[in-house]
Parts: structure tokens; sequence; C-alpha cells
């Protein structure tokens, strides 16, 4: 009798597990775990959470949704599951007439945190008018995000953020799906109409911004996306937008393309020759380019067949533009790395080295001597502000509970750098959509994607010209992250918006 009770048991439990299943996935989609907290990533989850802002002077109720969603393979089995913070103004009567953008950071590797805490956002970090941190951490509200004109998803790639990638059937994760400029942009495209399905956005212009990295990453989304997903975009905006094509060539055009910024970092530090320091920055920058484009590029391609009076000529101008030494200069053949210039700018100006991706920030090396720094003293700076700032707001604002680290960097290496078409791919997409519009944003203090370097690759995009009148460039007195100074926050999101604006079909046809 008790065998035969035992059995019935049994069979029961067995019969309750497919319901457990369903009820645990249940639990999942709508954001509610049997523990608050878990290690282990919930594949599709998600909460949603009410908020206010004061925007452009007006108050605006809105929708926080913060959630997983699945990246699926050929079979339909989840292979990674992407966090997102996706972010709905309240009380809009057509929303297939509000526009949705699309926000990535770049890395690779990076997560979404710097643009949503310090750019486009509701909420911003908690520093002072430069962007440099303070104490207490956290965060406050921005009054000039474009929450106002669009609503805003914030997407973290694979093991970036609280993303991360999941073994299938007790397999290693096949790192090459994820882990390179194309399979990057084949997922992000795939996952990105499953958001906008799930979330009816169908109708709706759209927008992707991209920083750095983030750059190479929308030019070719791009053309995925309209390629393979039907999706037709309004604008693509590059934020210090790195093109590996100029970058990890080297030569005579990677190298001329610096000198611009040498000027912009020597003036904002103060050691430029008196008769350049004296002017106003915007005034000394067209005289650097126009030089770097007519002089010192066609200099350059002569390597060292370029006669010594030449020679002369142009490291005593690049020094004029610089501030650096004529035999820093000569020593390294007229060609002066980046990192060279970051040690040495100040090295007998108070000993400080300048940062990479912001040279406003200045940094303190073991010794004075070396050919480039030993830490990014401007990185160093934002990660104060940014790691408390986006682990307090996630879980204590947007109620996302979980044990899981946020990655501000995440483990992405190594990455698959071949066959990168974005730059042609973007060229192509613009081609076939006569919508879509690009603008380009950059920091002149920025020494990791310089200015120069953002306006160059716009000018390459395409040779014929015939598109130009889509593009447009944006510069500002701040570095990579330009957003972090206060004046340039309300610009460049002036900016943004302005472009949103003008970049609306409003009922025009797409046909050239």
């Amino acid at each position: 009798m008790k065998s035969t009770y035992q059995l019935v048991q049994f069979l029961f439990f067995i019969a309750l597990l497919p319901l457990q299943g369903q009820m645990k996935e249940k639990s999942m989609m709508e954001g509610k775990m049997s523990s608050p907290y878990a290690r282990q990533l919930p594949i599709d989850t998600m909460v949603k959470t009410q908020h206010s802002a004061t925007i452009n002077g007006t108050a605006i109720a809105y929708t926080a949704q913060t959630g997983t969603q699945p990246v699926w393979d050929e079979q339909g089995e989840p292979i990674a599951s992407l966090h997102y913070t996706y972010y709905t103004r309240n009380n809009v009567k057509d929303r297939t007439a509000r526009p949705l953008l699309i926000s990535f950071n770049g890395g690779p590797g990076s997560g979404s945190v710097w643009m949503h805490l310090a750019y486009t956002g509701p909420r911003i970090l908690k520093i002072d008018t430069e962007g440099f941190p303070v104490q207490p951490y956290g965060v406050s509200q921005n009054p000039y995000s474009i929450l106002d004109v669009a609503d805003i998803v914030y997407v973290n790639p694979a093991n970036t953020g609280y993303s991360r990638t999941i073994p299938a059937h007790g397999k290693e994760v096949d790192r090459s799906k994820f882990f390179g400029i194309n399979a990057d942009i084949k997922y992000l495209a795939e996952w990105l109409n499953t958001f906008v399905t799930r979330n009816n956005r169908w109708r709706s212009p759209k927008y992707i911004i991209g920083e750095s990295y983030g750059g190479t990453r929308v030019a070719g989304l791009a053309l995925e996306l309209q390629n393979a997903q039907w999706m037709y975009l309004n604008g693509v905006i590059m934020v210090s937008p790195a093109d590996y094509k100029v970058l990890r060539t080297g030569g005579p055009v990677s190298s001329a393309l610096n000198l611009p910024y040498f000027t912009a970092a020597a003036w904002y530090q103060k050691a430029l020759d008196p008769a350049l320091q004296q002017k106003d920055l915007l005034e000394i920058l067209p005289e650097s380019e126009a030089y770097t484009v007519s002089t010192l590029l066609p200099a350059l391609a002569k390597g060292g067949f370029i006669s010594d009076q030449e020679r002369q000529a142009v490291a005593k101008k690049m020094a004029y533009y610089s501030g650096l030494t004529e035999k820093e200069i000569l020593d390294h053949n007229l060609s002066v790395p980046t990192s060279y210039f970051w040690k040495a700018l100040l090295r007998n100006k108070g000993g400080f080295t300048v940062g990479r991706l912001d040279s406003r920030y200045l940094g303190i090396d073991r010794q004075l001597a070396g050919v480039r720094p030993d830490y990014n003293s401007e990185l160093t700076s934002w990660l104060h502000s940014f790691t408390p700032a986006i682990n307090y707001y996630l879980q204590e604002e947007l109620k996302f509970k979980t044990d899981l680290k946020y990655n501000m960097f995440g483990p992405v290496r190594p990455w698959d750098n071949s066959n990168d078409n974005t730059r042609d791919n973007l060229r192509q997409a613009m081609a076939q959509n006569p919508y879509l519009n690009v603008m380009y944003q950059s920091g002149y203090f920025d020494g990791a994607t310089t200015y120069f370097n953002a306006k160059y690759s716009m000018w390459q995009i395409d040779p014929s010209g015939r598109l130009k009148d889509r593009f447009s460039f944006k510069g500002y007195r701040s570095g990579h992250m330009m957003y972090l100074r206060k004046e340039d926050l309300q610009n460049a999101n002036n900016d943004i918006r302005d472009f949103i604006k003008r970049t609306m079909a409003n009922g025009k046809s797409a046909k050239y």
C-alpha cells in the first residue's frame, strides 16, 4: 500500500514538471523571480517603474522598462541574453509618430552605461560642471535629456553590463557568433528585430546612436537592419566614432590627422606658442587643419626622401601647432605617436601627463622619463563616478535586482576585426534609403578617436559627393565623452534634438 502511494506521488510530481517550467517562465517574463537576487542571469525578464523629470522646463512622466531579452540561434534556442533599459514618455497618443532612439556604447566590450547615465537619458551622474567626480556618488535629473522628443533604449551587447552569453546544451559558447565586427552587427540586428516587434515600434521613425567603437557598430547596423531585417532608419548618430580604416592602418594619413588634435589639447593646457595661445580655439583649428591637409600630409607621404630643408620647415611648423619641440618631432621623423604626446606635452610644464580620451585630465606618473603615460588619467576619473552610479541606479531606482556584476568592460577578447566594410556599408545604406541622414559629434580634446579623424572619415564615406548634404558635423570643447561638460551636455543634446526634428519624414515620400 505504501509503495503504491509513493508511486502515485512520484507520478504526480513528474506530471507537474512541465507546469512548473511554464510557471517559472511566466514569472521570469513578468520580472518576478523566486528570489529578488540571483547570480544566474534570467534569460527573459522585465521590470517596469514609473518616474518623472523636468526636461527643457517641462514636467514629463515616463516609464522605465529594464530587463533581459534573448538572442536566438538558428534553431530558436537562446545563446545569449542582453540586458537593456527602455524609456517611454507617458501619455503619448500616437506612438507611431514618436521616434525611437537605439543607443550603443563601444569598446568593443563596453556597457551602455556611459551615454545612458551621462548624456541622453533622464538621469545623469552627480559630477561637477566640467565632468569631474564628486562624492557622494549618485544620479540626478537630466534637464537636457532628449526624452521629450524620442523614446530611448540602451542596449548592452553580449558580456557587457548584465548581458551574458549562454552555453547551449552543456557546450562551450561559440564566441565567433558574438565577438567580431560582423558577428556583433549580425546578432544585434536580429535582437533589435525582436525588440521592435515586442514593443510595437515598427511604424516609429528610428535612429541609432553609437559612441567610439559604437560608431563602427551603428555604421554597419544601418545596412544590416535594411538588408537582413527590412528595417529602415531615419538617422545614424556617430559620437566620437572610431574608424579603423584609419586608426589601425598607420601611415601618412593616420599620422597627419593627429595634428589638429595636438593643437586643441595644447591650447587647452596653455602650451602653444603665444601667437596661437592668445586666440580662441575655433580661430586656430581651421588653420591647423588646413596645414595638415595641404602641407603635412604630402610631406609625410615622401617618407625618407623628403628634403632636409622641407623636413626642418615641417618640424618647425608642427612644433608651432603642437606644443612639442622641433627636436622631439624630428626624432620621430615627423610622425609623432599620440601616446608620446600625452606623456611629453607637459613634461617640462608641471610634469603631468594628459588624458588619452580627454586631454583636459591630468595624471602623475612614477617618473618624468618615458614615451607613454603609466595610466589613463581620464578613465580612472570617470570610473569613480560611473561604477557606483549605475549599480545604485539599476538596483535601487529601477528595481532590477541581481547579484550579477555589472561589467563596465566585459570579456569579449579576442575580437575579430577582419572584413571591416562598415564605412562602405553606411554609404550603401544611405544610397538605398533617401530618408537616412548621418550626424557626427566629437570633442576637440579627444586623443583616442580624434575630431579630425571623424571629419576625414565623414569626407571619405561617399567619394561621389552626391550624399554630402545628408551629413553634418558638430564639435565640442571637451573630450571623448563631450557630454560630461555641462555646457556641452546641453549643446549636444540640443543638436540631437534638432537632428531628429530635421530628419523626420513628415509625410514626404522616400524618393530621389
